[in-house]
């Protein structure tokens, strides 16, 4: 994308912003790559909204574009199994497991995969040693959100997409008056 266009991309960005055109810009910000709003990030991580935060990053970066990104995903679909699990969501946690956290046994993590599978034996997945710690949704939904962050600052595809330009306000508007002011005189 030229200079030009990622330049007219945030301002497109920020007119929709101050609008509060907040579905459009977070498609855009999706759609564009330009910008990862880290704060709708943790707010739809903080919600439990996984289909949207998986399709949020993924306008980023894909599971197998590097380790940082394996893992983010990872971590997300094995939290959202947990909570299937914590709610004795039986279905939904087999589909999470087959659906979502298969791909990771074909990617070189198979004894991971066999250990996550066998949390569903478990009447309480706290049993497992490593899981003793988790705690309720939400305070697990913090702590995963620490460290996706951390992943995310790692990521080298997110270099240069964690931090908006910083611009005057309502530029677009204030370009787009004045273009209507010259035609009019």
């Amino acid at each position: 994308m030229s200079s030009a266009s990622r330049e007219l991309v945030f301002l497109i960005l920020q007119f929709l912003d101050e609008e509060k055109f907040h579905e459009t810009v977070h498609k855009l910000e999706q759609e564009s790559g330009l910008y990862f709003n880290m704060k709708y990030f943790e707010d739809e991580v903080h919600n439990g909204n996984w289909d949207e935060v998986e399709r949020y990053l993924s306008g980023f970066t894909k599971v197998d574009d590097n380790r940082y990104s394996m893992k983010t995903f990872f971590e997300i679909r094995k939290h959202k199994y947990l909570e299937a699990l914590d709610k004795r969501d039986w279905s939904k946690a087999v589909d999470i497991l087959v659906k979502d956290l298969k791909v990771f046994a074909a990617l070189n993590e198979e004894k991971l995969f066999k250990d996550i599978t066998q949390l569903l034996t478990l009447e309480n997945f706290r049993e497992n040693e490593h899981l003793s710690k988790y705690g309720d949704t939400k305070s697990a939904r913090a702590v995963l959100l620490l460290e996706l962050k951390y992943l995310i600052s790692r990521n080298p595809l997110f270099r240069d997409k964690l931090q908006f330009p910083a611009l005057q306000n309502s530029v677009l508007r204030t370009l787009i008056n004045e273009r209507i002011l010259r035609g009019t005189s």
